[in-house]
């Protein structure tokens, strides 16, 4: 009963604060400028964006009674809370003062960096978890890599975070496709009984709420506010079991939209103009291809499901 209180009151938190927020943010105009490529996504312009502010409320106040039960819950709220609030920078920037670019570059990675950091400090220090790296499909198996292990957690921390980033761009796809992941994260807590069961069931929790309003056609869209959070959520609750090298396999979809894009900018600069892709991120290139938001939403859903699956058995 204790692992569904949390996500049983972040659930109907988020369906509570949604009730209120997607009216509010509507009526503030703070929506979202579709690109101008995707002919098929002009009538989602005026759709309120921003969203993510219900699913880290919804998320802090599921977790709220277990914030001194779970030594787990800190580091996880430190990094899913942190990178919520530069994405709800860059958000404000974009929304409301009309700035297209939001926070530049060098700012944001910054901000991802510091927030990083002080997670470290959390689990090192306060925690006192070690950044040895479990191996998947070893019974347990442990390395320890060292001072790279420091290096390892900024690029896994930030690379993951970019990765949820890039996979918010179709109706409830990083929504739907976190949602596996936190149930696995959550079950490897439970399993290893060490994490955080409450934070992974009070995300689940809020994840549930939000799709209800952003599956297609969305109502709402989460904006850098959310997809920044969930990437820190993900993140943190992998460190908490030494568990990094997971994040690979259970969040491959984050890797192959991150990946596209590189490929995509690296290949375009190369040629002078050509494209390996039809549209970077990868999920563009095949709503260009025919398919429909939908149907790229489930089918990356489903493999992330199989993954999760097959992660499961390497605990």
């Amino acid at each position: 009963m204790q692992f569904i209180t949390p996500l049983l009151i972040s659930f109907f938190s988020g369906i509570i604060i949604l009730r209120f927020l997607v009216p509010f943010l509507t009526k503030k105009k703070m929506d979202q400028t579709e690109r101008e490529e995707l002919a098929s996504h002009q009538v989602k312009n005026g759709t309120p964006t921003m969203g993510g502010i219900a699913i880290i409320l919804a998320f802090v106040i599921g977790i709220c009674l277990f914030i001194g039960r779970e030594p787990g819950v800190l580091p996880v709220v430190v990094l899913t809370v942190g990178f919520g609030f530069i994405g709800f920078l860059d958000d404000y920037l974009k929304v409301i003062k009309k700035n297209p670019d939001g926070l530049i570059a060098w700012q944001k990675f910054l901000l991802q960096v510091v927030f990083t950091t002080i997670f470290y400090f959390v689990i090192v220090k306060r925690n006192h978890i070690s950044l040895e790296l479990r191996i998947p499909f070893t019974g347990g198996e442990m390395i320890d890599i060292g001072w790279i292990a420091i290096l390892l957690m900024y690029f896994a921390v930030i690379g993951t975070v970019n990765g949820t980033n890039f996979t918010d761009g179709l109706d409830g796809l990083a929504t739907s496709v976190t949602i596996p992941v936190a149930v696995f994260f959550t079950f490897a807590s439970v399993i290893l009984g060490k994490g955080s069961p409450a934070a992974g069931m009070a995300m689940i929790g809020a994840l549930l709420a939000f799709l209800l309003s952003n599956c297609y056609p969305a109502q709402i869209f989460m904006g850098d506010t959310g997809s920044l959070a969930l990437g820190g959520f993900v993140a943190g609750m992998a460190y908490l079991m030494n568990m990094p090298l997971y994040i690979i396999i259970v969040g491959f979809i984050y890797l192959l939209e991150v990946v596209s894009v590189i490929i995509q900018v690296l290949y375009f600069k190369a040629t002078g103009g050509k494209r390996v892709f039809r549209m970077a991120p990868i999920h563009h290139h095949y709503e260009l291809g025919g398919w429909s938001e939908t149907k790229v939403a489930v089918t990356f859903t489903v493999i992330t499901v199989m993954l999760c699956v097959i992660a499961a058995v390497g605990i």
